[in-house]
């Protein structure tokens, strides 16, 4: 009998059922249209979250298609896929472990240690070290309020300000417009204490300083991000309600006026690509769109922190027209890309968003460019795909680093391309 038993457990482990129990995040190529059709209907007719593309409408032909399957349809999945002979393999074979490792939270005070830029944080902790930023440097960053979540949770943007030079020009972070990509705020949080840190000390980060204020919104979209800590970590939209569906939350980074709800963004409410009722039905969209309004004069550098695929994007994303300064930009993130992979042996792509990835309408991105914020760009940081939103808190030091090293570079070239340098003489 124990011998029958060991058996059992032997042929079950080769079959691979000893993984049907856990989450899982498969990497799958369709070849032909029939199992393209059969990869869609997958993705929505399971209970699965399509990790890349975003929506099942961008899925073709020899595309890398990346699934998370909940343990509870691994088998189901996994034998459609066997049936049809579609091309897959298991990317992460127990998510759940990945997941759990995130959530570890040392909650002892920090103050300068570098490790704490080196975890994920709660919701609730980002705002303790919102309040522990602003007291602890009273004279150079200020805490704003520019408006309040679907659920009433607040929007606070730091501003970095390190001297008082008069007609000073400013740029502009956002990180956590999608819940689930919580590389971003951590960018937010490592940009915020690098630049204080740094400043005098090097000589990029006092270049940027003393010529620009700094304003960084760490989580745009606090109602979805403190979801995905208690509920579901795969969530993406924002948590507001719908009065035509019982389905909750808007995607904020379709949310934009620009070529609202054209191609590339859906009109239903059960999509993760939902454009909302209308262009800035979101009170989170509308609140950043107001503040940018109300500092257009004075903002020349817009930045979008999402993950992943490791790109540098720039408009348009709503069309396939070219921006009017196109060159300009195509520039800036070439250079960027290319001390990416000189310092960090890292490739990252670049170029405007609809010919780098796809249409995708209503985007922050278009929308600064429109106002007159003609140095726009989206980060998607790393990795590309091994781990996807779960990147591991071992990897936030070297994607934040990647992300600094593009900053720091368009930066220096927004400033030289708009201003009258002051200080000490840029790098190269």
């Amino acid at each position: 009998m124990k011998a029958l038993l060991i058996l059992f457990i032997l042929v079950n482990l080769d079959k691979g059922y000893c993984t049907e129990t856990r989450d899982q995040v498969l990497s799958i190529t369709p070849r032909t249209q029939e199992q393209v059709d059969i990869l869609k209907n997958v993705s929505t007719q399971h209970e699965t979250v399509l990790w890349q593309p975003v929506s099942p409408q961008y899925i073709k032909e020899e595309m890398q298609v990346h699934l998370f399957v909940p343990a509870n349809s691994s088998e189901t999945v996994r034998d459609l896929l066997q049936r049809h002979t579609i091309t897959h393999q298991v990317l992460l074979a127990n998510a759940n472990e990945l997941i759990e490792m995130q959530m570890k939270n040392d909650s002892t005070d920090p103050r300068s240690s570098l490790t704490y830029y080196e975890r994920y944080h709660s919701l609730e902790d980002i705002y303790l070290w919102i309040n522990r930023t602003t007291q602890e440097n009273p004279s150079t960053v200020k805490t704003i309020l520019i408006g309040s979540s679907s659920e009433k949770r607040p929007l606070y943007a730091l501003k970095l300000s390190l001297n008082n030079r008069p007609d000073k020009k400013a740029m502009w972070i956002d990180c956590g417009i999608h819940a689930r990509e919580w590389i971003s705020p951590a960018f937010c949080l490592w940009f915020v204490h690098h630049a204080l840190s740094q400043y005098k000390q090097n000589q990029d980060i006092t270049n940027i300083m003393d010529n620009m204020d700094v304003y960084v919104l760490p989580v745009m979209n606090p109602d979805g991000y403190q979801y995905t800590w208690r509920k579901d970590r795969m969530w993406r939209k924002n948590r507001s309600v719908s009065r035509s569906s019982h389905c909750i939350g808007v995607d904020l980074n379709r949310n934009f006026d620009a070529n609202w709800c054209t191609e590339g963004a859906s009109h239903d409410p059960c999509t993760e690509i939902y454009c909302g009722a209308y262009p800035e039905s979101e009170p989170e969209s509308h609140a950043v769109a107001n503040f940018l309004r109300s500092h257009k004069d004075t903002v020349q550098l817009y930045l979008s922190i999402h993950s992943y695929s490791q790109m540098l994007l720039f408009p348009y994303s709503c069309t396939l027209d070219e921006a009017e300064n196109h060159k300009d930009l195509l520039e800036m993130a070439e250079e960027a890309a290319q001390k990416i992979r000189r310092y960090y042996r890292n490739n990252y792509k670049y170029g405007a968003g609809a010919q780098t990835i796809y249409l995708a309408p209503g985007g922050s991105d278009d929308w600064a460019y429109n106002l007159g914020i003609k140095y726009s760009f989206t980060f998607e940081l790393q990795d590309r795909g091994y781990y996807g939103f779960l990147l591991p808190p071992s990897h936030i030091s070297r994607a934040c680093r990647e992300a600094l090293t593009a900053t720091k570079t368009i930066a220096l070239r927004v400033i030289e391309k708009t201003q009258a340098p002051t200080g000490s003489p840029q790098t190269a």
